[in-house]
């Protein structure tokens, strides 16, 4: 059997198989019926693992045993697999989401809070900074830190870094409206954003910049700001700097202060 090690790879994430599953998967399909045997054989594949690996298949979804001796497997239609799957991964989702809801009714969450209030207690303010890789971590510690603004949070971001914000953090950002905190978004704005600024009018005050920045100042004691263009770099490799400095969060906040001023509202740049 003679099949891609760039196919196989792509089968191991598509179906979240290990690599002896996969090679012994794809050599049952190329024959439709076969024993545990002949699949090892073409497979390169252990025979002591092969009942092993046909039998996790086998739970899977993946083949069916058939009837008789010698035992024999019968490939699943790939059609049916892909349903399989999803119906699978669906349900074991919803268990974890499920048991992840009911930790919030136990006491083992009520120890981890214990724990991590504990921790901070001992941890100095200007230890509480980091490093954060990849867009999808830092949009997550984004909105860890906009929940928990009380008076203000500052947004400085570029044009599509304003749609994504806008896509991502509106329920955020409409919890801690509530709460009475202001939110300003500076961005340049273009005939691209309409569609966010009507989404977000009434949330956050936002307004046209000329320069291009990212930054989240949230109620000037945490900063996070991102040191590449996002234009210029893939997501996987967007890197964020949080800093915990009351100090240097003001004196930024200061400086976006002045320019904010300057700033003409979205309504005045782009006809909404």
């Amino acid at each position: 059997m003679i099949v891609k090690e760039e196919f196989l790879s792509r089968l191991r994430r598509y179906f979240s198989l290990n690599l002896y599953e996969v090679k012994i998967w794809a050599a049952l399909l190329s024959r439709g019926v076969s024993t545990a045997g002949e699949l090892s054989d073409i497979a390169n594949v252990p025979r002591s693992r092969s009942y092993d690996i046909l039998e996790s298949l086998e739970k899977k979804g993946f083949v069916i045993m058939k009837l008789g001796k010698p035992i024999k497997y019968i490939a699943v239609p790939p059609q049916e697999v892909v349903e399989r799957v999803k119906k699978n991964m669906k349900q074991e989702a919803d268990d974890k989401i499920k048991r992840l809801e009911n930790l919030k009714d136990t006491e083992v969450l009520d120890e981890l809070n214990t724990l991590h209030n504990q921790g901070v207690e001992l941890v100095e303010p200007s230890d509480k900074a980091g490093s954060l890789r990849g867009r999808h971590n830092l949009y997550n510690h984004l909105e860890l830190t906009i929940r928990s603004a009380e008076k203000s949070v500052i947004l400085m971001t570029t044009t599509q870094g304003f749609i994504r914000k806008v896509e991502g953090l509106k329920p955020v950002f409409e919890q801690i409206k509530k709460r009475g905190v202001t939110i300003k978004i500076a961005a340049p704005l273009t005939k691209e954003c309409i569609p966010a600024i009507k989404e977000i009018s009434g949330i956050a005050e936002v307004r046209n910049a000329d320069t291009k920045a990212r930054f989240c100042i949230i109620d000037h004691n945490e900063l996070i700001f991102m040191v590449l263009n996002d234009a210029d770099v893939h997501p996987t490799y967007d890197v964020g700097i949080w800093v915990n400095s009351p100090f240097f969060a003001q004196a930024l906040a200061d400086l976006f202060e002045m320019a904010w001023n300057e700033m003409k509202p979205a309504k005045e740049i782009v006809k909404v």
